[in-house]
């Protein structure tokens, strides 16, 4: 037998706890299924431990045996738990932690006897001030051992009584199974605030739909600058949206100027027929490069409508309105393809807005930005 505590220890709210994961137990928790109310070991690597006295020392001492040791007589109240450390680090500590003593215990199974004496006594003078005699005290028995329910081994004292019965009003832990199933619902609960989170950086106040959310392209910029119609160019069916798609890369262009190009119409009337677009629009960066070495097109110099920084050249800002026209998803061609318009018209980009409006959704203006 080794004595691994032997001292005084200040406790509150009659509380003292083992523990080998660095977080203190709920009382309902830690008493949870079991039928004595002295010592709760239903949270995993922690126990819980009940004293007479509410608010001052009493004489605590852990030992640690290698069989179940012989009980003492001049014990009153006894019971026994099984207790499977958590980690290596095993501590007595006292309510919150703010007092704690490392014990010198192996990482093995335990059955743990706690015994007690005078805890009618601790609970009737309620408070022992500094210098005052204490009234009850403790011990606290580790020995190896396979895990087995917990068990009233002796009963004497009125507190302990009144414990055992308030541990058997509780019901039993969680299953394995019940706890992984709560924290598969904790985890899709936290994912699920997380998103709200960020699509209300996003999106504001309302939600997209899954459409939304998963088109992709330049849905966020288009919906920053009129959120309305967005939503109303994921509700009209994918020939509208060929159709705005179409017309959006050819305000693009004319207003760049690009659109009597011999490169580019082609592709503009390619759109108004539904067809594949011709070279060199089959490869963006083929489209870029051609672009860059036409000098037809006047270079003038726009303002970014969202506000980005630093000046745009409009012919370029054009050019992504006719290949994000051609994208295979109409929704996202339509989205791709104003949004390059709106860009193209820098500053005056509620023209646009205005327009497709008029023409294809609500018949009326564009919402104020």
């Amino acid at each position: 037998m080794r004595t691994l505590f032997d001292a005084e220890v200040h406790v509150h709210y009659g509380q003292v706890y083992v523990w080998s994961n660095q977080a203190y137990p709920l009382l309902d928790e830690a008493f949870a299924g079991q039928a004595n109310g002295l010592c709760g070991a239903a949270s995993p690597g922690a126990l819980f431990m009940i004293t007479g006295v509410h608010t001052g020392h009493v004489r605590f001492t852990i030992e640690l045996h290698d069989e179940p040791a012989p009980m003492g007589e001049e014990w009153e109240d006894i019971v026994e738990v099984s207790f499977t450390p958590r980690s290596s680090r095993i501590e007595l500590a006292q309510w919150a932690g703010e007092a704690r003593w490392p014990l010198d215990l192996p990482d093995v199974d335990f059955r743990v006897r706690y015994c007690a004496c005078g805890m009618d006594d601790g609970r009737s003078a309620d408070t022992i001030l500094e210098g005052e005699p204490g009234r009850d005290r403790y011990l606290l028995q580790f020995w190896p051992g396979a895990s087995s329910p917990d068990r009233v081994v002796k009963l004497t004292s009125d507190v302990a009584d009144h414990w055992h019965r308030h541990a058997r009003t509780l019901p039993p832990p969680p299953t394995p199974e019940e706890k992984a199933a709560a924290e598969h619902r904790a985890t899709l609960e936290r994912a699920h605030r997380a998103q709200e989170l960020w699509d209300r950086r996003l999106w504001g106040d309302r939600p997209p739909t899954p459409r939304l959310r998963a088109v992709g392209g330049n849905v966020l910029g288009l919906a920053a600058l009129d959120r309305d119609l967005v939503d109303a160019l994921a509700e009209v069916d994918a020939e509208k949206q060929r159709a705005i798609a179409a017309w959006a890369a050819r305000m693009a262009c004319e207003r760049a100027g690009l659109a009597d190009l011999d490169w580019v119409a082609p592709a503009l009337d390619a759109l108004d027929h539904g067809e594949s677009l011709p070279a060199p629009f089959h490869d963006s960066a083929q489209a870029f490069r051609r672009l860059s070495g036409d000098e037809r097109p006047l270079r003038v110099v726009i303002t970014h409508p969202g506000g980005a920084p630093g000046p745009i050249s409009q012919k370029h800002a054009a050019l992504p309105a006719v290949t994000g026209a051609a994208d295979t998803d109409p929704l996202r061609a339509a989205i791709d393809a104003l949004y390059a318009a709106v860009v193209t018209f820098g500053d005056d980009f509620r023209i646009v807005l205005a327009e497709v409006r008029g023409s294809f959704l609500f018949g009326g203006p564009t919402a104020e930005i």
